[in-house]
């Protein structure tokens, strides 16, 4: 695939995931008061409305004003890595691991937005397995999961064959 054509798959992923992620939590704004839970799957699934200050699982929640900066700061850094890694020129990334790292990069941009433009990330996917409530999370957490995952196996792919090439003597 040419350059210019996964530049824009990639950009185009990128706009979706922003666009899901927006559209998710203004929706959750407008129509769920503070708390609020609807269940889809009793016990199971639930759409809830909660702000999270912090980062992931409500990390640096209760820290001082200092945690926003950090937050967007390392945010920052990580998007501006992906970045470069999505667009230099000549970076041998596969197919699937120009979407993963898109994936990441939507779903790091919705949350920057929210935390940049609220202050808090708007959190509405409840899910429970068993007795355990699993943190609230977004359609941004979602992508930043799904991108991470599909790297990891990506790259543990690309791994074991470069193993195996070794192992037989080619390079």
């Amino acid at each position: 695939m040419t350059s210019v054509r996964a530049h824009t798959r990639s950009a185009a992923i990128i706009a979706a995931v922003v666009a899901l992620d927006r559209l998710t939590k203004l929706y959750i704004v407008a129509k769920f008061g503070p708390f609020d839970t609807y269940a889809v799957i009793p016990g199971i699934f639930n759409i809830v409305h909660s702000e999270n200050p912090g980062a992931a699982f409500g990390m640096l929640a209760e820290s001082g004003p200092w945690r926003s900066y950090v937050l967007v700061g390392v945010s920052l850094v990580v998007m501006a890595v992906i970045g470069v890694l999505l667009w230099k020129p000549r970076t041998p990334n596969s197919a699937l691991t120009q979407v993963a790292l898109a994936l990441v990069l939507g779903g790091a941009l919705g949350n920057m937005w929210d935390r940049l433009f609220r202050g808090t990330v708007t959190d509405f996917l409840q899910v429970f397995i068993g007795p355990y409530e699993f943190p609230s999370f977004n359609a941004a957490d979602s992508a930043i999961t799904i991108g991470a995952c599909v790297l990891a196996l990506d790259l543990w792919r690309t791994r074991d064959r470069s193993d195996a090439s070794r192992q037989f003597g080619r390079n």
